[in-house]
């Protein structure tokens, strides 16, 4: 899509409202090895300050702001930035700030920040262009972008089958793109070409399924979905039968790049 909702807006405040805590306390989602592989990828100094977009419950900002001067979150949900707060006020860091904000209109002058991240997040995007433009123009020239998400394959078949599950599962997806689509986000944005590296995000269906709210709340059909998926790899997951359910792992790359000096 080219233009924003605001049924679609209405959709993220609902699923990450409800989801926040559960979110935050997800250790897979905030594994100590993931978060280390996007932080080297921003290539942090200790004068450096960031800004992570979309930063949900702050696990990003946290390990940001242990390696550089200042970091700072944005999020369209406060119930989020209430979880991110808490995660650093825990960890006794004091060099951080959380706002609640617009991807599209970020509330921040141009050149700002040395590092800007967004994590898991392009997917809920109806406008990954726009919201990929103001990060590069909070960056300083000679700054890092740094951006990770959940890949599509490249199979139609299989891609399309996963943004019907993940659009089931959680109602505010758009839609998971190939590292094709991604690569070229970086390139029409003035760019370089990203370096890339990838990682798998381990999952299993009943802890998934017990921390999403599904549109209808059709829990029975996610699991169908997911169960069905085994035979033929239908949604590019590597998804085995174990005991009484499903293990699978979600495609993940992070993709970085320095914003040229002009």
């Amino acid at each position: 899509m080219s233009q924003r909702t605001s049924t679609h807006d209405a959709e993220i405040a609902d699923q990450f409202t409800r989801q926040a805590e559960l979110f935050a306390r997800s250790p897979v989602l905030h594994s100590e090895a993931a978060l280390g592989l996007l932080v080297d990828a921003g290539n942090p100094e200790a004068g450096d300050t960031s800004l992570d977009v979309a930063c949900g419950p702050g696990s990003v900002v946290a390990a940001f702001a242990r390696r550089v001067r200042h970091a700072t979150g944005l999020d369209a949900t406060e119930k989020m930035l209430d979880q991110a707060r808490k995660l650093v006020a825990s960890a006794g860091l004091t060099n951080t700030k959380f706002q609640q904000g617009d991807v599209y209109g970020l509330p921040f002058a141009d050149a700002s920040f040395d590092i800007v991240s967004c994590r898991f997040a392009v997917h809920h995007l109806e406008d990954p262009p726009r919201a990929i433009a103001e990060m590069v123009r909070v960056c300083r020239p000679g700054g890092r972008i740094v951006v990770c998400d959940g890949l599509a394959s490249d199979d139609p078949a299989k891609a399309a089958a996963l943004n019907q599950m993940e659009k089931l599962r959680d109602p505010s997806t758009v839609e998971f793109r190939t590292q094709h689509y991604l690569t070229q986000l970086f390139a029409d944005a003035g760019l370089p070409t990203p370096n890339i590296r990838h990682y798998q995000v381990p999952s299993e269906m009943n802890s998934l399924i017990a921390m999403s709210f599904p549109a209808g709340d059709d829990r029975d059909g996610l699991r169908r979905m997911i169960m069905d998926s085994v035979d033929g790899d239908k949604l590019c997951m590597s998804a085995i039968r174990y005991e009484d359910t499903v293990r699978f792992a979600y495609p993940s790359v992070i993709l970085s790049a320095q914003k040229p000096h002009r």
